[in-house]
């Protein structure tokens, strides 16, 4: 299966690529008043109103004044949304035999299909429909 893979306040993480509609540059994002903290606002993608959500806040982490550089457009059950990355780093194929489970108390291993380990790295595979899943039924 093929994933994208970003980098995320010194971390990396990776989705699958059949769940990404388009990586875009950085745009404005309007606040929504009243918005859960996951809201980070909304974007206009080609007349298409989505929502972009912070990833961060989703996994438990902090946002460290991070510098996002672009925005992955995702489609989970036909529902359009956005996350906000720091960088895109490459698109690349891994077999399921060699992602690994995630073990420990980590927040994130809710949503993580796993780990893969590419050069020196260790990247996050997160379960998208998962993580949109619990946003919904909370």
């Amino acid at each position: 299966m093929q994933y994208i893979a970003f980098d995320l306040n010194d971390e990396q993480f990776a989705i699958e690529t059949l769940k990404v509609i388009n990586i875009s540059d950085i745009m404005k994002i309007t606040k929504v008043p009243l918005a859960p903290k996951y809201i980070k606002g909304l974007i206009n993608l080609r007349g298409n109103v989505v929502s972009i959500l912070d990833i961060n806040v989703l996994l438990g982490k902090d946002e460290k004044n991070s510098v996002y550089n672009s925005i992955i457009i995702l489609n989970s059950d036909n529902e359009l949304f956005g996350i906000t990355v720091n960088d895109v780093i490459e698109v690349f194929d891994v077999k399921d035999e060699e992602i690994q489970k995630v073990g420990g108390d980590d927040h994130k291993k809710e949503y993580a299909k796993g780990v893969v380990y590419r050069q020196n790295d260790v990247i996050t595979i997160i379960d998208i429909d998962k993580l949109l899943s619990h946003i919904l039924n909370n």
